[in-house]
């Protein structure tokens, strides 16, 4: 794993003694990540909430990806275990939420980081497949859904919880393809319909609208089925953006940090872009 991604790449910018999520407990759904260069959002997250004093269960459908999410919070004194899920089976959900109830008695954050769009067969709509959109549809939206409804469950229970849903940009942006968009408009009103039904619970939903951010799974497969060269593609995508930079994970992981925190006490039912400026160009 490369040394473990890189001394400075692994602690990334932000560090804070942990103490933002000090005895709470998180499950993270897509801790993981594609092969490739740099590190993905649902990672970074992990790490983050972890750093900040959470006890974290790291799901992921690779198994393999989670256990190196694990080792890389273990590395830095953290407490997390790694469990195998794929989202677009309740039976999974219900296991890893269930565990994480089991094991330490409390739900304290759900970060649902799950999303698919060119590697589920996404394209122009007059070109997608039955089987791509559901697929797309399964993961992206239904999978997020059932994961609320099962976190949702112990939550009210105990009175308290919060929800950080992965958006993306794409849901009020221009993008070409049909499923990814379609379904992360969805994740956005579903996020508003459970901050509303939820709040008299004290349990608060939000959710982040990345935008162009330098990850495996939006560059390096992107440059594999485009056959070019990822900093060529990566050039591209800095180009569109009035920052002149991608994003990078920690900029997600960050916002989910203080959604998922005490400091967002106040805020729920936002669905907030994440993405240097980039909607407001519309290109």
């Amino acid at each position: 794993m490369e040394e473990q991604v890189q001394n400075a790449e692994r602690m990334g910018p932000g560090w804070t003694s942990p103490s933002r999520l000090r005895g709470k407990v998180a499950v993270v759904f897509g801790a993981g990540q594609s092969p490739g260069e740099g590190l993905g959002n649902g990672r970074a997250a992990a790490m983050r909430f972890a750093r900040e004093g959470a006890r974290v269960v790291a799901a992921n459908r690779s198994i393999e990806s989670a256990e190196e999410t694990v080792s890389l919070i273990r590395a830095d004194g953290g407490e997390a275990i790694a469990l195998k899920a794929d989202v677009t089976r309740e039976s999974d959900i219900v296991a890893v939420i269930g565990e994480a109830h089991r094991r330490w008695g409390t739900l304290d954050v759900l970060h649902n980081n799950v999303g698919i769009s060119l590697a589920g067969g996404d394209t122009d709509l007059m070109d997608l497949t039955e089987e791509a959109f559901d697929h797309i549809y399964r993961t992206n939206l239904r999978g997020l859904a059932f994961a609320c409804k099962h976190a949702l469950r112990i939550m009210r229970d105990q009175g308290s919880g919060a929800i950080v849903n992965v958006g993306s940009a794409a849901a009020v942006g221009l993008y070409p393809y049909a499923a990814y968009k379609a379904t992360k408009a969805g994740v956005n009103a579903l996020t508003e319909q459970l901050a509303l039904q939820n709040a008299r619970f004290n349990i608060r939903v939000n959710c982040i609208m990345p935008g162009l951010i330098d990850t495996p799974m939006a560059v390096a497969t992107r440059a594999a089925k485009w056959n070019r060269p990822r900093d060529e593609v990566l050039a591209e995508r800095n180009a569109k953006i009035p920052l002149g930079r991608s994003g990078t994970g920690w900029d997600v992981a960050n916002l989910a940090l203080f959604l998922a925190s005490d400091e967002a006490s106040f805020i729920t039912g936002e669905c907030i872009l994440v993405d240097g400026g980039r909607v407001l160009n519309r290109i």
